[in-house]
C-alpha cells in the first residue's frame, strides 16, 4: 500500500509550494498531461497555464510533461509551452521514468512527478523512488482507461482513509 501514497497532495498545480520544492533540492518537475494541466478534453494550453509553466521555468526548475497520451496529444501543447516531453511515458513503468533521469543527468532526489492519478503517476514515481505529489482531477472526464483505473483508485482511497493515511481534500505537504 505504501507505494500509492503520495509524499505530498494538493488541490492542483496551482496550489503547491514550488519553492518548498526548491528547498528541497527539486530540479525537475515532471507534469501529467490530462486532468493535471488541462481537463482531458481540451486542445491546448490556457493563458493561466502558460504563466505558471513559464514562472516555473524562471525559478530555473527542468519543465517535462510526462504523459501515458501519444505524440500527437502531447506534442501541441510542448509546443505551446515550450518544454520537453515524454508521451507514451507508460506510467507506472519504470522504463521512461529512468530514462528521463539518464537523458537530463537527475539523481532521484531531484526529481518530482505532479500528477492526478494514484495507480499511474503516484505508484510509477514511488516505485522510482522519486518526489510524488498528487492534484485533484480537474474534470470528471477521462480517457476510457483512465475510467477503469479510477474504479481501483476509488477504492485505495477508500482503504486508506480508514487507516487515516489518505482522504481525498485533506491536502497536505
Amino acid at each position: 500500500m505504501d507505494l500509492f501514497i503520495p509524499d505530498m497532495y494538493q488541490k492542483s498545480i496551482y496550489s503547491i509550494d514550488y519553492n518548498k520544492l526548491k528547498d528541497d533540492g527539486i530540479k525537475c518537475l515532471l507534469f501529467d498531461l490530462d486532468n493535471t494541466c488541462i481537463p482531458y478534453l481540451e486542445k491546448e494550453p490556457t493563458p493561466k497555464l502558460i504563466d505558471h509553466i513559464n514562472r516555473l521555468k524562471d525559478m530555473d526548475f527542468k519543465v517535462i510533461l510526462f504523459s501515458n497520451a501519444p505524440k500527437r496529444r502531447v506534442e501541441p501543447f510542448k509546443n505551446a509551452l515550450l518544454v520537453d516531453c515524454c508521451a507514451n511515458a507508460n506510467k507506472p513503468r519504470k522504463n521512461k521514468f529512468l530514462k528521463i533521469l539518464k537523458t537530463f543527468n537527475f539523481d532521484l532526489s531531484e526529481v518530482a512527478i505532479i500528477g492526478d492519478q494514484l495507480i499511474t503517476d503516484i505508484y510509477g514515481g514511488n516505485k522510482v523512488g522519486i518526489k510524488t505529489i498528487l492534484v485533484n482531477p480537474m474534470s470528471n472526464q477521462d480517457f476510457l482507461g483512465t475510467r477503469i483505473l479510477r474504479i481501483f483508485e476509488r477504492n485505495k482511497f477508500k482503504k486508506m482513509s480508514k487507516k487515516g493515511i489518505l482522504k481525498v481534500g485533506k491536502y497536505y505537504e
